[in-house]
Formats: C-alpha cells, structure tokens, sequence
C-alpha cells in the first residue's frame, strides 16, 4: 500500500513542473532576450566578415552596386531637368551606403547601430517588466491562475483509493500543498488568495467518504483544464521566442534592404526594414505591457477580496493568445505610423537641401 502511494506521488511530481516553470514568471521576458544575447553577438558583431552577416553583407553590397547604374541613370535625368537642386541632395545616398556597409570584421556600422537599437529597445522592456514591482505582479497572477492546478495533482490520484489508504494519501499531499503553500507566503506575504486555496485543500483533505469527481472538479479545476493551461503558458513563451527570433531575421536582412536603397524609388527598402525592426520592438513591448497591467487587476482586484473565487482560465487564454494578437495589432498600426513619418522627414530634408 505505501509503495503503491509512492508512486502515485512520484508521478504527480512530474505534473508539477508547471509551477516550477512559473515560479520566475516576472522574468521570462529578461530571460528569454538574455538567451538570444549571444546568438546576437555571435552574428552581427563577432567575426562578420565569415559568418551568416558576413554573407549577407556581401550580397547587399552587391545589390549596392546593381542598383548604381539605375542610380546613375535617375541622378544624370535629375541633373538635366532641375539643374542642380535635387541631384546634389541625392547623393548622400551613396555614401550613406559605403558607411554602414563597410566591414571591418568586428562588425559594419549597421551591424553595431542594429545591436544599439536592440539594446535600447531591450531596456525600454526590462523597465516595463521590472517597474513598480510589476514583474512581481506578474508572476503572482500567473501563479495565482495555476495554483489551484498544481495542488489539485497532489490530490487527484487520491480519488480512485478509499479508506485509510485515501485518508494517507491526502495526508501526504497536504504536506506537499502546504511546502508549495508556504513558499507563496514567502514570496508574496499572507494573501488572500492563499488562504483561500488552503481552505479548498483543507475542505478535500477531512472530507469524510469518497471524495466525488465534482467536489474535485468544483474545488480544484479538472485535468482537461490544467492540460490547457500547460498548452497556453506554453504558447505564450513561444510567442516571446517568436518575436525575438523575428527580430534577429530582420537585423540580418538590414544589408539588403540598405544595398537596395540606391534604388530611384519613393520608398527606400531601409525606411521599410527599420519600420519593420521598431514594429516588431514595438509588439515586444506591448505585450508585456498588457500582461502586467492585466496582472496587476487581477492581484489587485479577485486576489485581495475573501468573497471572490474567480476561474482565472480568461487570464491564460487572454495571455497564450489574445495579447498576441492585440500586441500585433498595435505594432502594425505603430510600423505604419513609423514608416509615414520616416518618410515624411526624408522628403523634408530632400526639399530642404
């Protein structure tokens, strides 16, 4: 019996992991950029001249150097119809070009102003996530939202036994909720929300007789539910991962984009790469912006009062899927105004010279 309820526990600790996950929550983010530094550094700065910058770098020189005849061409027309004006200013472009393009083999001009940005970008975000204990809020929302999960796998197993073996086994997964209980209570203080789990535990654990499916389902969620929230947590780094693998795609497309700049085109392919590297900053930034300031409703609103018992299922679906798309929204909508504006200045200064 004592070795069938070993085993029991032994695979409910494998369930657990969700809470260990979730325990640095506040800086997933921090992490998640601080993972990518080095994949940063390997590419744009450290020996450019031979790795994947490298090439790339060659072929916008390339670009650069296809697209002069069409300069040329557009620059002797320009000569010829406004005499002076328009060509002079047209030929900073050329230079512009031979600047960030030039590689020394510790990085090209572009290479270091594209990590400049990223770390500016990235500074803004930390300061989002760790402002006014925001990263703290967020981790206990998160925390909060799979609390009742994480012990609901402590008790569960007991279901299927009855009598005193049942009665052992919710003694040993009590023990357990309690460790898990207390470490919140270190980290967050005495909260409402804990003494409240510690309630519905304590509610399953003297229950006399078989604990029924709904009483476990009604007091700890079910194990459909907490699959669930496994699968959004998960989404939701995949998200963060995704944004920081989109942003590395488009720095390394930046020596294309400035060798078609050359191009006698209204639009320069440069205006519309850095719109692109802001845009995607600018869903980075967003999105954690939503987070916390949702986190913070809920540990300052359901999580202070004794009266409220919220399902928090919203605040995972909301977090693996809806501040995605939300944040995405709003960097494009940020891009577009970006990009006008960039495109405004050019031509003002254009005129101007």
């Amino acid at each position: 019996m004592q070795l069938a309820i070993q085993l029991i526990f032994a695979q409910v600790g494998r369930q657990v992991g969700i809470d260990d996950a979730l325990n640095n929550g506040a800086a997933t983010s921090l992490s998640i950029a601080e993972g990518w530094n080095k994949q940063w550094l390997d590419l744009l700065q450290n020996n450019t001249s031979n790795n994947l910058y490298g090439a790339l770098t060659t072929l916008g020189i390339f670009f650069a150097v296809g697209t002069l005849l069409f300069f040329m061409i557009q620059f002797l027309k320009d000569l010829i119809s406004y005499e002076y004006s328009r060509p002079i200013s047209a030929l900073i472009w050329p230079f512009v070009v031979v600047i960030l393009l030039s590689n020394s083999g510790k990085g090209s001009i572009l290479s270091n102003l594209t990590l400049g940005l990223r770390g500016f970008l990235n500074n803004v975000n930390q300061q989002v996530v760790v402002s006014a204990d925001a990263g703290q809020m967020y981790q206990q929302a998160l925390n909060m939202s799979i609390a009742e999960e994480v012990t609901g796998s402590f008790l569960r197993p007991c279901q299927s036994l009855t009598g005193l073996q049942q009665s052992q086994c919710f003694t040993n997964a009590a023990d357990r909720i309690n460790i898990l209980l207390q470490k919140y209570r270190n980290t967050y203080g005495r909260r409402v929300w804990i003494n409240r789990l510690q309630t519905k535990v304590d509610d399953i654990r003297y229950d006399k007789g078989f604990v029924s499916e709904n009483e476990f389902n009604s007091l700890l969620g079910s194990t459909v539910q907490t699959s669930i929230k496994n699968f959004l947590v998960s989404l939701q780094y995949a998200f963060q991962n995704l944004i920081e693998a989109t942003m590395l795609l488009i720095a390394l497309l930046g020596p294309i984009a400035v060798g078609g700049s050359l191009l006698p085109v209204a639009g320069k392919p440069i205006f519309a790469w850095l719109t692109g590297f802001l845009s995607i900053g600018i869903a980075k930034i967003s999105f954690n912006i939503i987070a916390v300031l949702t986190a913070t409703v809920i540990v300052n609103g359901p999580g202070q009062s004794a009266s409220a018992d919220p399902d928090l299922m919203w605040f995972i679906i909301f977090l693996g899927i809806l501040a995605p798309i939300l944040s995405l929204l709003v960097a494009a909508a940020g891009g577009f105004a970006v990009f006008s504006g960039i495109s405004n200045t050019a031509s003002l200064v254009k005129e101007k010279i």
